[in-house]
Formats: structure tokens, C-alpha cells, sequence
């Protein structure tokens, strides 16, 4: 077991949502639940009464009342969450009509707008007024191509309200990162900026948008954002489609309408990360993405009325849906545009003092490059504001839970967490009555039947094998967009295990309940047949200070797979000998010498899809000589050449 590094005192703990949530269902249901392990298993045992008590804690409003709140078949997918109920997403999240703030949005040139609960309210019947006299309606796609902004929000919530369905990509996506995504569902609509700044540059979309444009013949209404480019015109844009400025197709006044929709009625597409063809477009529904969030929000990040939540996120990953829901819970969001490290690494430490932030979401990386910059936050900032420090996207390394601990705060709670866009939401979670353990996920989310499966189908504990969920849960996507026989949601997620879920992380439940995400199971090494996760082989090449980036993947040799580590060095620094011996002896000592690669060259850039994540995969298939899919995945894509005819990969 772990050491534990911080835990909450009995006070804490007694303020929090989750102990009001479990005397609630003890009182409701006469139980005597008294610890997580308890009400996790009763959460998955008792499904429905679990469910509707998620309903009812957090006052979901249906407009027709459901009939049941599950009926299933015998095996998953087959499940009918709420039958018979309507209900309508963006209602819930401007529940507030009050003066307090409800959004903060900050651009990285230090703009900062904020809109009340009441304003943003407004902003929406405005923006609704004019979706409505382009003829949106149920159904229909509205996508975005947009920045961090509150205008995004808005739109958003105008379109779900309408009971229309939101797609969003960023705009540091190329045209054909863009085509591949909204080609597919083919909007009514695009909302697009007609600039954006990224560290310390300001970026023209102009050329971009007009290529973008050429190849979705579905569109009628084009909605531009001057943003970075104040000058933008709508003579800027070739489109068949209406051109019209933000402030035009906007039509301020009244109250926003709330359609009502089917439980399962689609809310959201998101879209699998494409680095191995076309990406996936998941389809999540309206009732679904709800109570996931204001369980995840409520129960799992103890946010509420009076707490401000920030996550560092584009809107092209699924932490900026994840993000906004926040406000279903009466917490308020800050939105944050442009680069963490511009014009210094103290940017967003500055953005938590300056906003009080109570929760503030981040990355892996962006740790571990605070890390290795020298900054040490409670010696340069108050963070008096901060409770929470939440993290996902890859495997939290154990290092930099000691350096959270040691140089960031050390009564905050650090919550771990994993889960995907395929259920836009989380497997495994933060908790607020658990302690920190080092290196640690704390636990299984709530209604969620998580368990960590060998090839056998056997489910395992201490060993490492395929994350699984074995029982329905309401965020499972209701579809994938042109698969109308369900052909492809099968194969994506239940072919592994028939009739189980498989998530494609490879992950170990440990004795007392934590747990831990070695890598994707596509990317899992098998020198001499013995399985490795990636992330087993990262935690240690993290150690080694000299090593800014690494990217380990499996090379066919011999009839059999050799583990090849590739580098990115600090500048300055040689991959001599010596720092190779030093590498392989740390990981020899933590792990075994079955992870020790068998060569390690140095690059100068490690590729990553543009929402941060290291793509093993498309390395491996340019070490093999196979084509990449799909670069306009990558926000680097440029950075696979280096390891294409490696001659160190000869030997």
C-alpha cells in the first residue's frame, strides 16, 4: 500500500456532498451505510434506487415524469434509462437567475469578461433567437469551431436547449482534423472564430474557415466571432451558407425556451481522438451526460453553490464539456484561452488567487513541467482559494504527487481521475472522504461496476489487466453517428468481452480498493510475450532529471518485440553512455529488467494529439515503416519524421 500523503479530518469530511448523499439514502432506504466501499457496491447493486436518488439529490427536473428507471436485457448494450421521461440539459444548467458570477472567461492577453447567472441567461434567449430564425429545431447538428470563450457556452447551452445537438473542435485543429469530425454529421450551423492567440501570437483563421467551408455542403448558417480579428467582416467568408457576425445574429431579449427531449435524446457528438483513421463520432445523450456530471461534479468534486471550477481544456477535448456542467450544480466555471505557459509557467497560478478557484483541473504534463521549471507555487502564490487539485488525460506519475505535496499545497486534495470521451465522463475517481496515496487513483466512481479483468475474462486483483464496466450505466453513448445497426459501438467496446464493457486501458485494482492506469492496452509491450503498460516505464524514466518527454513502444525484432525508449533531453544534454546506463538502471530497480529497453534514442519532440496525450501507436507505425492515419490528430504531427529509418533501429 502506498504512503498517504494527505487525508481529509472527520470535519471536512462531514461537510461534504457525499456524506449529506449518503445519510440521504440511508434515511430514504433505512440502510446503515457508513463507509465508500458500502455505498459504491450499493450504488451498483441497487442501480435504480442509486439512480433516481441521483434525481432526486440533485433536483432533476423531468417535464414528463419516466415510466420505469431502468428496463434491460440480458446482456449489455440493451439498456432503457428513463423511459417515457423528457427533460431539457441546458434548463438544469441556468437553473440560477441571480446577480452572483457565473462565468469568468480570460484570454491569455489578460481579457477578462464575466457574465452573472442572469446575464448568461439572457445571453442564451439571444442567441436561442437567432437559431431559431435559421431554423434550427430537434436534431439538428450545431458544430463549433471555437476558442475557450463564454460565447462558446452560450452557444452551447442555446442549442441543447432548442433540443439541437452540439459538436465542438478547437481551432489549433487543421482543415482536415476539422472535415474529418463535422464531414461526418454534417451541421446545420458552424460557429467559428475569425482569429485566435496562442502564446503570445495572434493566428488568422480566414484561409482555414474558407477551406473548412468548401467541404461541408450541409450548411446553411455561418456565426463568426471576431475574437482575435476585430476587423472580420462577413465578406471575409466564401460560403453558400448565410454569413453573419456574432452581434447580428444575435437577438437580445426575453427569456430562453427549454424543449423538452427524451432521456436519451443526443445531446452531444464527441469524437475519438482519429490517430487510426477516421475518428469515431459518440454520440452521448441528454439525461445521460447529466446525471454522470452532477454526480461526478456534486459527489466526487464536493462542488457546489459558491465554489468556482477551472479546468485547463480546448474546447476539442472532452473536459470542456465535462467542465461547463458545473454549473448544473450551482458552481460557478472560469474559462481560460490560450497557452498555460504565456507569458510565464505562473500563468494559471495566478488565474487561481486572481478568480479564487476552489477546484482547478490540469494535466500530467503541465505538472511535470512546473516541475522541472523550478516553480514552486506556495512559495510564489497565496492559493489560499484552492481545495481541490484534479488531474487526468495520461497516469499521474508518483513524483509528482510528492511534488504537489511538497511545492504546491499541502492540504489540498489531489484527485486522479480517468475515464474517456467514449462516456465523457469517469471510471475511476477522486474521492472526498479518502486519503491521498501516493502514485493512486482513490477508487471506482459511483454506479459505476468497474472491475480489472485478465485475457481470461476473469476478474483480477493485484494484477494488471483490461479496465472493464460489467453493468449498464446511463453516460454509456446511445450510439456512434452512421452506424445504424449498432455494428461498430459493438465492435469499439464490447468484442473484447461480449456483453461487458471494455474501455482499452490497461489498469490494476489494488487489495484495499485503489487504482492505477499503466497506458492504453492498444500500446501495452509484450517483450518475450510478458505484458508491460507504457505508463509503468514513464513513472520511472520521470526520475531521471535530464529527460523532459519520453515515448516507449514495442519494435517487432527477431520474432519477437524489443522495448524501444525514445527521449527528449533537456537542451544541452547528450544521450551519452552514461545517461543511457542511468536510465536503464532506474527503471531495472522499480520495475523489472523485462521493462529495461533494449535501445534509447533521443529525439527533439515527442508527438501528442492535441489534447496532450502521447501517441504510441502512430510511433510505432512509423518505426514499422506503416502510414499514419491520421496526422490532423496530432498537434505536432511534424515531430513523427524523426523517427521514421532510425539507423540505431537496425541493430
Amino acid at each position: 500500500m502506498s504512503d498517504i500523503l494527505w487525508q481529509p479530518d472527520a470535519k471536512r469530511i462531514t461537510k461534504t456532498r457525499m456524506e449529506a448523499f449518503r445519510r440521504f439514502i440511508n434515511q430514504r432506504h433505512a440502510l446503515k451505510i457508513d463507509h465508500y466501499p458500502a455505498l459504491h457496491q450499493w450504488s451498483i447493486d441497487q442501480r435504480e434506487d442509486f439512480w433516481l436518488s441521483i434525481v432526486d439529490f440533485f433536483d432533476i427536473r423531468f417535464h414528463d415524469q419516466p415510466d420505469a428507471v431502468l428496463l434491460e436485457g440480458p446482456q449489455m448494450p440493451s439498456a432503457q434509462w428513463f423511459p417515457g421521461a423528457t427533460l431539457n440539459f441546458a434548463e438544469h444548467l441556468l437553473r440560477r437567475r441571480d446577480d452572483a458570477v457565473a462565468v469568468v472567461a480570460v484570454g491569455e492577453n489578460g481579457q477578462r469578461e464575466q457574465l452573472t447567472w442572469a446575464e448568461l441567461a439572457e445571453h442564451v434567449a439571444g442567441f436561442q433567437n437567432g437559431l431559431k430564425a435559421a431554423g434550427v429545431g430537434i436534431g439538428d447538428r450545431v458544430a463549433a469551431c471555437m476558442p475557450n470563450t463564454w460565447q462558446t457556452l452560450v452557444a452551447m447551452l442555446a442549442t441543447t436547449s432548442l433540443g439541437a445537438i452540439w459538436s465542438c473542435s478547437s481551432p489549433d485543429f487543421g482543415t482536415q482534423g476539422v472535415v474529418d469530425r463535422f464531414g461526418q454529421i454534417e451541421p446545420n450551423v458552424l460557429v467559428t472564430c475569425a482569429g485566435y492567440r496562442y502564446a503570445g501570437k495572434e493566428i488568422d483563421q480566414t484561409a482555414k474557415i474558407n477551406e473548412i467551408l468548401e467541404r461541408l455542403p450541409s450548411l446553411q448558417q455561418l456565426v463568426v466571432v471576431p475574437y482575435a480579428r476585430a476587423q472580420a467582416h462577413i465578406e471575409d467568408f466564401r460560403t453558400q451558407a448565410n454569413v453573419t457576425l456574432w452581434d447580428d445574429f444575435y437577438d437580445p431579449g426575453g427569456e430562453p425556451d427549454f424543449v423538452p427531449v427524451p432521456f436519451t435524446h443526443p445531446l452531444y457528438i464527441l469524437y475519438s481522438s482519429g490517430t487510426t483513421g477516421v475518428p469515431k463520432c459518440i454520440i452521448h445523450s441528454t439525461g445521460g451526460v447529466l446525471l454522470q456530471h452532477v454526480k461526478e461534479h456534486g459527489l466526487h468534486c464536493d462542488l457546489g453553490p459558491g465554489d468556482r471550477l477551472f479546468y485547463y481544456t480546448t474546447c476539442g477535448w472532452m473536459m470542456w464539456n465535462w467542465l461547463v456542467s458545473a454549473l448544473a450544480v450551482g458552481s460557478a466555471v472560469v474559462l481560460y484561452d490560450g497557452s498555460p505557459f504565456h507569458p510565464d509557467n505562473s500563468r494559471l497560478l495566478e488565474l487561481i488567487d486572481d478568480e479564487r478557484i476552489s477546484v482547478f483541473g490540469t494535466s500530467p504534463k503541465y505538472l511535470a513541467t512546473l516541475e522541472s521549471s523550478g516553480v514552486r507555487p506556495r512559495s510564489s502564490h497565496d492559493l489560499d482559494s484552492l481545495k481541490t487539485l484534479l488531474c487526468t488525460g495520461s497516469a499521474l506519475a508518483p513524483k509528482s504527487y510528492d511534488y504537489v505535496y511538497r511545492d504546491f499545497k499541502p492540504d489540498v486534495r489531489l484527485a486522479s481521475m480517468s475515464g474517456g470521451t467514449d462516456i465523457v465522463s469517469c471510471f475511476v475517481n477522486g474521492n472526498p472522504w479518502l486519503p491521498v496515496r501516493r502514485g493512486e487513483i482513490m477508487g471506482k466512481s459511483l454506479g459505476m461496476a468497474v472491475e480489472v479483468w485478465n485475457d481470461e475474462g476473469q476478474p483480477v486483483i493485484g494484477e494488471k489487466g483490461e479496465l472493464v464496466c460489467t453493468r449498464h450505466f446511463p453516460a454509456m453513448p446511445v450510439g456512434l453517428w452512421n452506424d445504424p445497426d449498432g455494428k461498430k459501438l459493438l465492435a469499439s467496446y464490447f468484442s473484447q468481452f461480449p456483453g461487458v464493457w471494455a474501455q482499452g486501458d490497461y489498469a490494476e485494482q489494488l487489495p484495499h480498493g485503489a487504482m492505477m492506469i499503466h497506458g492504453r492496452s492498444d500500446a501495452v509491450l509484450n517483450p518475450g510475450g510478458v505484458r508491460i503498460g507504457t505508463a509503468e516505464i514513464y513513472r520511472q524514466v520521470e526520475k531521471v532529471p535530464q529527460v523532459l518527454d519520453s515515448v516507449a513502444i514495442g519494435q517487432q525484432w527477431q520474432e519477437d518485440v524489443r522495448v524501444v525508449l525514445f527521449v527528449r533531453l533537456h537542451d544541452g544534454v547528450e544521450l551519452d553512455e552514461e545517461l543511457q546506463q542511468q536510465i536503464r538502471q532506474v527503471i531495472r530497480a522499480n520495475t523489472t529488467p523485462r521493462h529495461v529497453p533494449a535501445k534509447i534514442v533521443a529525439v527533439t519532440d515527442i508527438p501528442r494529439t492535441i489534447s496532450g496525450k502521447v501517441v504510441e501507436l502512430a510511433v510505432r507505425n512509423v518505426v514499422h515503416g506503416q502510414k499514419v492515419k491520421n496526422t490532423d490528430a496530432l498537434a505536432n504531427p511534424e515531430a513523427l519524421e524523426q523517427f521514421r529509418d532510425r539507423p540505431e533501429l537496425k541493430t
